[in-house]
């Protein structure tokens, strides 16, 4: 008897034991098919053509046509197929990732580097399990938004959604004349954030009058190649976070894959500076969005602003609670323009929010926060 499943995945990669890998961990989730395997670009493409699968695991450095070339031919050929890269654990393979991001894949997945095949099925088991249901609630929120779109007359919302979209609607009614004068922005961002923040970042002047803070989840090496390439497009400057370094206004400060960042004052107690840990990860991440949000509550109370965007998990809800009640400002993306809302939903949901804005005006937002 046929098994029908609801998401179809080819997996491309040029060697056969990460493809091996990758197979028995999809066969292994509910509601997943692996309709085939390819161990290039170009035979890729031909069975994307005919095996019409819904999201690919795709191997970045390839022989013939490497995995950014799929992407670019996938842009024009199969819009509407989502991609997941595996990705090499250097430098290099963090510009090709960030790249692919940019080029649309939905998130990536670093290859583990164990010469014991459990121990990389174990890891790569960790990682992709969430990552495929987060692509699968994604495809569902466009269903239904695309849906609602194409219905005649009064858009209705869905009785699951009402609560989340009335609250919405409240809060940014009520708070949106409202604001005070922010010395520092902190933002926490996962899944979809290099895209994101390329968007949301060149809507920022370059004379922005307070720092941004920013905590995206991303290993080691791979936050220089996402700060490298966000400075390139944005007006404000853009860096990785440098232990000891100091605040300062109109730059942006990126924290350090595979590490954790905090703003502490500096032995004179006058200057407020950065601080660069080896502490442990927080929700599972480093760095954590909560982890630097706690440190902003405790040095700008009344005087910062909070921002929590699109990805996977809840990290930044209990440090943006706490900023909250020191008196700041908070700002989540809404659901249309996240890849992934669940750290926006959660804090939304807990009634902290006090404006929730699409993508395309978050900048706007922040910088009202800090020039009333």
């Amino acid at each position: 008897m046929t098994n029908h499943k609801s998401l179809r995945v080819l997996v491309v990669d040029d060697t056969v034991f990460y493809r091996k890998i990758v197979t028995d961990i999809l066969a292994e989730l509910p509601d997943v098919e692996v309709v085939g395997t390819a161990h290039n670009g170009e035979i890729a493409m031909s069975k994307i053509a005919s095996l019409k699968p819904d999201l690919l695991t795709l191997d970045i450095d390839m022989p013939k046509m490497d995995g950014l070339e799929v992407l670019e031919r996938m842009r024009s050929e199969a819009p509407g197929i989502g991609a997941i890269m595996l990705s090499a654990y250097t430098s290099e393979g963090g510009e090709m990732t960030m790249k692919a991001l940019e080029l649309g894949a939905f998130d990536f997945i670093l290859k583990p580097q164990s010469q014991s095949l459990v121990e990389n099925k174990k890891a790569l088991l960790a990682v992709i399990t969430p990552m495929i249901k987060a692509f699968s609630r994604l495809r569902e929120v466009r269903k239904i938004l695309e849906k609602k779109r194409s219905l005649p007359g009064k858009k209705t919302i869905p009785k699951a959604d009402r609560g989340l979209s009335e609250v919405v609607q409240r809060m940014t009614a009520i708070t949106s004349g409202k604001r005070q004068k922010s010395k520092i922005v902190a933002i926490g961002i996962s899944t979809g954030g290099p895209v994101a923040l390329a968007d949301m970042l060149t809507g920022i002047p370059a004379d922005l009058k307070a720092p941004i803070l920013i905590v995206q989840h991303m290993p080691p090496t791979f936050t220089q190649a996402l700060a490298k390439q966000l400075n390139e497009k944005c007006s404000i400057e853009v860096k990785e976070a440098e232990n000891g370094e100091r605040l300062r206004a109109h730059t942006v400060f990126i924290a350090p894959g595979g590490e954790q960042m905090k703003i502490v004052n500096d032995a004179t107690g006058k200057n407020k500076i950065i601080r660069i840990t080896d502490d442990p990860p927080e929700n599972g991440c480093t760095p954590s969005a909560d982890y630097l949000f706690r440190s902003v509550a405790g040095l700008f109370e009344g005087e910062a602003t909070g921002v929590i965007m699109t990805g996977m998990g809840y990290d930044g809800t209990e440090g943006l609670k706490l900023m909250k009640q020191k008196g700041a400002t908070i700002i989540a993306q809404d659901e249309p323009t996240s890849v992934v809302f669940g750290m926006a939903r959660k804090p939304i949901e807990a009634g902290i929010v006090d404006v929730v804005a699409p993508l395309d005006r978050i900048a706007e937002e922040i910088v009202r926060t800090i020039h009333p």
